[in-house]
């Protein structure tokens, strides 16, 4: 079983932890990541694009003219897709369905290998507890830079040039993407949603694409073990 090491939301380490090899330890294929995500995205796709064809367009109740002897061509509605105004011919439809069926077993794996592959780059940050007394955005801001995750207020730095001299220098810092799981805690979600690059998602809604889409994954021992019972469940 692989052991990782958890912190407190001041980002001291307090312990050690073992994970479940079934969920943080499995092989990686990429085939079945890319199958998965495939399905996910076309199963969130809205039809958008609708037109409409010549029984649905309004108007086109009458012959326009009489069958023969106008010398003109031979119409029954002006409502047909050869006039201006008229019904679209194959058009896209609100009929479409884009859903694709994706196993419950291939699901759960390809989850352990997103979970993995965040285990093995050392992504994953394992908190003893997440708990907020208010959601404020400052409690969450200050939980990611206790891991570097945000640039810290001492965001300065001092270089010694050729005449040596000290300057000021910024360091430039660009923020990660983070996950940030909890467990049935609205306030983290509450708190989190003001800061760009940062997802807070209850346990119950955690899903493929956001962990692929999340550099780093934050989330507190009681919640990772709540998504081994789940994906080894039978």
């Amino acid at each position: 079983m692989a052991t990782v090491k958890v912190y407190n939301q001041q980002g001291t380490a307090v312990g050690e932890e073992k994970l479940n090899d079934a969920v943080f330890g499995v092989a990686i294929k990429p085939e079945v990541v890319q199958q998965v995500v495939v399905a996910q995205q076309a199963n969130s796709r809205k039809v958008v694009a609708s037109t409409k064809d010549r029984s649905e367009v309004r108007g086109g109740g009458r012959k326009p003219w009489r069958q023969k002897g106008t010398g003109r061509a031979r119409h029954g509605s002006i409502r047909s897709p050869l006039w201006r105004g008229g019904g679209i011919t194959f058009g896209p439809t609100t009929d479409r369905n884009f859903s694709l069926k994706i196993n419950k077993k291939v699901k759960r794996k390809a989850m352990a290998m997103g979970l993995t592959d965040k285990l093995l780059d050392k992504k994953l940050i394992v908190l003893d507890n997440l708990e907020l007394a208010e959601g404020k955005t400052k409690k969450v801001f200050e939980i990611l830079q206790n891991f570097k995750l945000r640039a810290s207020k001492a965001a300065k730095s001092k270089t010694v040039d050729a005449k040596t001299e000290e300057k000021k220098t910024k360091t430039v810092f660009k923020p990660k993407n983070v996950l940030i799981l909890s467990a049935k805690d609205d306030k983290v979600k509450l708190a989190a949603r003001n800061i760009p690059k940062v997802e807070a998602l209850n346990v119950n809604n955690l899903n493929l694409l956001s962990i692929l889409k999340a550099e780093y994954l934050l989330a507190p021992i009681g919640v990772l073990k709540e998504i081994e019972k789940r994906l080894t469940a039978k």
